[in-house]
């Protein structure tokens, strides 16, 4: 089952999903929309590739007032300005309609979220041709489902969690090479 308009707004008021900050128009029918924050993030490879056995470099910046333009052939790690939790539902990120018809994606793989996630999301942006983006801007919505029963821990305590620390406000890189690395130790 999905949460539509009302029981966002019960569950916002109960403390059981926060979004912060929340605007005034961002809980929509089934879903609460979510938007672009000033910070992204690209991978700079050591040679031609990236590794997926070792941490990733990658290069942080702002997105400037008069906007940035994302080109295609380069994946964009950018995060959204509202910080989210989830106690009892499980949140599922997806783009806004308008931002999918400008041809940005802003997911590869990573739309499903956890109960008990808290943190910003990270957003795996790439284009199919040039796009001027602008921090603040809608980019996505998060919808929230009912679980037919609840994990024994959710995933801010499960010791396998990659990425606990997602209150920082900029994107996070790849840690697989955290999972890849223990399982050969």
């Amino acid at each position: 089952m999905i949460l539509t308009k009302q029981n966002l707004i019960d569950a916002l008021n109960q403390g059981d999903i926060v979004v912060k900050p929340i605007f005034g128009d961002s809980v929509g029918t089934n879903s609460i929309d979510v938007h672009l924050s000033p910070h992204l993030c690209f991978y700079e490879p050591d040679g031609h590739f990236l590794d997926a056995k070792k941490p990733c470099n990658v290069r942080h910046f702002e997105i400037p007032d008069e906007g940035f333009v994302l080109l295609p052939g380069n994946l964009y790690l950018a995060s959204t300005l509202e910080y989210t939790e989830t106690l009892r539902y499980v949140p599922v990120l997806h783009g806004k309609s308008g931002v999918g018809r400008l041809g940005i994606n802003i997911h590869a793989t990573a739309g499903f979220g956890d109960v008990g996630f808290r943190g910003h999301w990270t957003l795996e942006i790439f284009v199919v041709q040039p796009v001027k983006v602008y921090a603040g801007m809608p980019i996505g919505q998060i919808s929230y489902h009912v679980p037919k029963s609840m994990p024994e821990e959710g995933y801010m305590q499960r010791q396998q969690s990659s990425y606990t620390d997602a209150h920082d406000p900029k994107p996070q890189p790849s840690r697989l090479y955290r999972k890849l690395t223990a399982n050969n130790s």
